[in-house]
């Protein structure tokens, strides 16, 4: 939205969302992040590289990457794949990858519960366009 065009004309109202985005980076890499730790969640619960993908409308090569790029920031892998083959192949969440995933989702709980007075604050003044600000008060 340029500096002059009215206020809220290019932000539809309906579509507020305010939270935070826990990363954890290493280097120029997200060793876990909001996307991955889903990705993680989902091969818990399917048991499957292919299955988590198709559950977050991925594909399997994406999954994949992602799965890797885990298993190269951690000291051990996260995620231990077995290969396919008439028996199918499977993947599950190594110990060191449970713990990582249950620490993510703590560190976002808290991450929320910090900030959840000055979201509420910036969800007001983003759903009703005419409230005071502080600027109005000074």
């Amino acid at each position: 939205m340029s500096e002059n065009a009215a206020p809220g004309a290019a932000c539809p109202a309906d579509d507020v969302r305010i939270g935070a985005r826990v990363r954890i980076i290493l280097g120029d890499e997200v060793a876990i992040g909001p996307g991955k730790a889903d990705v993680l969640e989902s091969i818990r619960e399917t048991g499957s590289i292919a299955a988590a993908g198709r559950r977050l409308g991925m594909s399997y090569k994406r999954v994949w990457l992602l799965v890797d790029s885990m298993n190269r920031c951690f000291t051990l892998p996260l995620v231990e794949a077995n290969k396919g083959g008439s028996r199918g192949g499977g993947a599950r969440l190594s110990v060191l990858g449970e713990e990582v995933l249950s620490r993510y989702r703590r560190m976002q709980a808290l991450a929320e519960a910090a900030i959840a007075g000055e979201v509420a604050a910036l969800h007001a003044w983003l759903e009703a366009r005419n409230v005071e600000t502080p600027a109005d008060r000074g």
